[in-house]
């Protein structure tokens, strides 16, 4: 089994992959993180190609500093970078991985908000087959 975490270097995601490392390193699993780097709009040309590769790098940058965070607690982890929508690239993982838990930070959104705008937590909390835990940012509340 594992665990698997949404990382995008936003504040919430921040909490939860201290939390995510938290889980991992009490059920003694690997902590898998995952980057959903599908650009909005069409899937073709040279645009696309453009952004593309841009999310792609932004999130693998990302993704390296949550591995050194995860490797200095001692958590063994991966990196995927999955050309799919966040919530779409976090289900796919969790079903490879065997994932536990899903962790996902969220942006302190009401949940009206959430529900409008298709948030990825949200997305999740409807779509998971397995449990989700959402982390709120340090100032939520």
């Amino acid at each position: 089994m594992s665990v698997v975490l949404g990382y995008d270097e936003s504040p919430g995601a921040a909490r939860a992959l201290r939390i995510a490392i938290e889980v991992a390193a009490a059920y003694g699993e690997e902590l898998v993180l995952v980057y959903g780097a599908a650009a909005p709009g069409l899937r073709d040309g040279a645009e696309y190609r453009s952004h593309y590769d841009a999310i792609r790098q932004a999130g693998r940058t990302g993704l390296e500093h949550a591995l050194a965070a995860a490797e200095e607690a001692g958590v063994p982890a991966q990196v995927e970078v999955l050309d799919e929508s966040p919530a779409q690239a976090l289900l796919d993982a969790a079903g490879r991985h065997a994932a536990r838990v899903i962790v996902v930070g969220t942006w302190g959104e009401s949940p009206m908000r959430g529900a409008l705008l298709g948030s990825t937590p949200h997305k999740l909390l409807h779509m998971s087959p397995i449990p989700v835990l959402c982390v709120p940012t340090e100032d939520a509340g």
